[in-house]
């Protein structure tokens, strides 16, 4: 581990000091990734500052924590890390999720975060799309029937151009430091980007959306996980983007038995949303038991990459 990391630095906002941990990490004489016989991909989902740093838009209780073991997770393993895959959730003011989208004409107010936004609502006209009425009235609909859920509005984050969108800036640098050591380009996949969907897992949205290409399974980044021997799965949030990361894994390689095997989930890199309303930890953990039977791995922190 180098010993430009400190634990300390984790939720505090500064410019990640990407050159001198890419000089460390070609100082670590660590040998080249390609040569990796047995080659291992970690899969980070959303660990951002709008939701890791406590003051962030839509923070994850617990999620300093998370990345502070994850991040020495990577430098103990970096000899082992074939790749690094992050994703970074990206929006504008105006999504289907955000009060913006969603007006009561009754009173005039936008609905406030955490608010549910249901089909019996909209029928009883208590909430009115102002952009795309037609097919945000399909979208509940339809996500009520086939994601069994409801529209969740939450609090503007993660927006285009603001501070919150970011990669925690330790673990940009753990990043930018198993690029250099192991000679790895880092992949970063942006999500979130249409606005009539919600994005929660990596690889698709909540419900596709037949107008934009962005909106539908992304086939070839899940391919190019499934050459790894070993995947690794951390991030935030647990019940929300980690979970939906997961079953759509898990769905599209239902008939891959050998490559759900493969997928080692970091069950003390993760937390859940808190939400007085809803557990959503037990929802996760209930989910998460599931995939266990299916063959899914879980790990911690603690465990070493062999």
């Amino acid at each position: 581990m180098t010993t430009l990391f400190k634990a300390s630095d984790i939720g505090k906002n500064y410019d990640p000091r990407i050159a001198e941990f890419e000089a460390a990490g070609k100082k670590a004489g660590l040998k080249p990734a390609a040569s990796d016989t047995k080659r291992s991909i970690l899969v980070i989902v959303d660990n951002q500052r709008d939701f890791v740093h406590t003051d962030g838009a839509l923070s994850v209780p617990g999620a300093v924590g998370d990345v502070t073991r994850l991040i020495g997770w990577i430098y103990k393993n970096a000899g082992h890390i074939t790749s690094i895959a992050a994703s970074l959730d990206t929006h504008t003011e105006m999504m289907i999720f955000h009060p913006m989208w969603w007006k009561n004409m009754d009173s005039g107010d936008h609905p406030g975060p955490f608010t549910p936004i249901t089909l019996a609502d909209i029928k009883a006209g208590k909430w009115v799309a102002l952009k795309d009425p037609i097919w945000s009235v399909q979208y509940v609909d339809q996500l009520e029937k086939a994601a069994k859920k409801n529209l969740m509005i939450w609090p503007y984050h993660c927006l285009v151009n603001a501070d919150g969108t970011q990669l925690v800036q330790a673990l940009h640098e753990a990043s930018a430091y198993n690029s250099a050591a192991r000679g790895a380009t880092p992949e970063f996949l942006v999500k979130g980007v249409v606005p009539q969907v919600e994005h929660y897992g990596i690889f698709a949205p909540e419900v596709p959306y037949p107008k934009n290409p962005n909106a539908s399974l992304n086939t070839q980044v899940l391919d190019m996980i499934a050459q790894y021997e070993r995947i690794y799965v951390a991030g935030e949030a647990k019940s929300h983007c980690v979970l939906e990361t997961m079953k759509q894994m898990l769905t599209y390689f239902a008939n891959q038995p050998d490559v759900i095997k493969k997928i080692n989930f970091m069950v003390d890199c993760t937390s859940s949303v808190a939400q007085p309303a809803i557990d959503f930890e037990t929802l996760a953990k209930d989910e998460l038991a599931k995939m266990e039977a299916k063959g899914v791995v879980m790990v911690t922190s603690q465990d070493t990459v062999k």
